[in-house]
């Protein structure tokens, strides 16, 4: 079936996270900017077997944090491709205060058009960003391109996960500025037919409902007066309302995490 899509671009998710959106979504979620913070990096990590010496192309790396922790961590090397200014400027001088400049490079560029030649990285990795992307199977495609042989690609994403209605995406969508998500079964389609060989395909839909839970909580008593105070009612009045309805969708499963590891 072919899959619901909103105009959203590369200009929409930039007007998020150069502005207030971006230092909104750090204050709820930390500067991971992804649920399950960094125990769901070290399940990414230990699951694709990072080793010291790889080599990782990190598919919309935000502020760096994931790439920071695991180069710190696991011994690899990181180059981060993100298409935001403030995002790429941050990562860079966070990246420099930690003194790992030397192990992580970052480019601002679109992760459909990589400008790495073939056969140049172990691991591409993504952490739920790639729902921001127009042609998720362009980027497929180039993370294939990118890979060496018998490399691997690990990701987790927000997805379309039950049964859920055009008039119930319409407001998910259109409170992060996604085109649209791929589904469960599609991620895994989208593997096979650009070669790889899923090695594991896991709905944590459960796990990230349970982090909405959370987010719901940090937004209307923890942050409630800081969000009030620094950014004002209507976008105070703008994440409660995001946080409640996706807080909804993955309870009722329709909507929720997906995690996927394959190999070229």
């Amino acid at each position: 079936m072919e899959k619901y899509k909103k105009p959203y671009a590369e200009k929409d998710v930039q007007e998020v996270y150069d502005g207030p959106g971006g230092l909104l979504w750090e204050a709820v979620m930390s500067e991971q900017i992804h649920s399950g913070g960094p125990e769901a990096t070290d399940a990414l990590a230990q699951a694709l077997g990072l080793k010291e010496g790889m080599k990782v192309l990190d598919l919309c790396s935000a502020l760096g944090a994931p790439a920071r922790h695991i180069v710190k961590k696991y011994g690899v090397t990181v180059k981060g491709v993100d298409m935001t200014k403030t995002m790429i400027e941050k990562a860079i001088e966070r990246t420099k205060k930690a003194g790992l400049d030397n192990k992580i490079e970052y480019h601002m560029g679109n992760v459909m058009d990589l400008p790495y030649e073939d056969n140049s990285f172990d691991i591409v990795w993504g952490q739920e960003a790639w729902c921001y992307v127009t042609d998720k199977n362009k980027l497929i495609q180039e993370a294939y391109r990118v890979l060496n042989p018998g490399g691997k690609i690990g990701f987790t994403d927000w997805i379309i996960t039950g049964d859920i209605s055009r008039e119930e995406l319409d407001p998910l969508y259109d409170t992060m500025s996604f085109p649209y998500m791929e589904d469960f079964k599609g991620y895994q389609e989208l593997l096979k037919n650009n070669g790889f060989k899923i090695l594991k395909a896991e709905d944590q839909t459960e796990a990230f409902a349970q982090c909405f839970d959370e987010y719901y909580v940090t937004v209307h008593e923890k942050l409630k007066t800081m969000i009030l105070e620094n950014f004002g009612k209507d976008l105070f009045d703008f994440a409660s309302n995001l946080v409640t309805i996706w807080q909804k969708a993955a309870i009722e499963h329709k909507v929720g995490r997906g995690f996927f590891i394959a190999q070229k």
